[in-house]
C-alpha cells in the first residue's frame, strides 16, 4: 500500500482512499470487481489470513465462496485495488502497470 500511495503522490495522481480492512466493503462492490478482474485476482491467497483458514473453508473455492470470505475478512482482498472508473481496475501494485495506465 505504501508503495502505491507514494507512487500516486509522486506522480500527482489524486485519489480517494477507502480502508476496507477498517471500514469494510459490501458484497456488491466485490461482485462488481470480480466481474471485472476475476475473483482469483482479488483473493489474496498468499496472506496470513487466508493461509490461516481451516482447510474446509479453502476447499472448493468458487466466486460466491471467495466473495463471502472477503466480505467476512477484508484482509483477504489483495491490496491495493485502484478503481479507475469506466470499469477499469488495477489490483496489487506494480509501478510499470501504474505508469502504463496513469502516466
Amino acid at each position: 500500500m505504501k508503495k502505491a500511495r507514494d507512487w500516486l503522490a509522486d506522480h500527482g495522481v489524486a485519489y480517494a482512499f477507502h480502508d476496507y480492512k477498517a471500514q469494510g466493503i459490501d458484497e456488491a462492490h466485490l461482485a462488481a470487481w470480480a466481474d471485472k478482474v476475476g475473483w482469483e485476482t482479488l483473493l489474496n491467497r498468499a496472506g496470513t489470513t487466508f493461509r490461516g483458514l481451516p482447510d474446509e473453508k479453502k476447499r472448493d473455492l468458487d466466486r460466491a465462496k471467495a466473495i463471502g470470505l472477503m466480505v467476512e475478512q477484508p484482509s483477504m482482498i489483495k491490496r491495493p485495488v485502484l478503481d479507475l472508473g469506466g470499469g477499469r481496475l488495477l489490483v496489487g501494485f506494480k509501478a510499470d502497470a501504474y505508469a502504463a495506465v496513469l502516466a
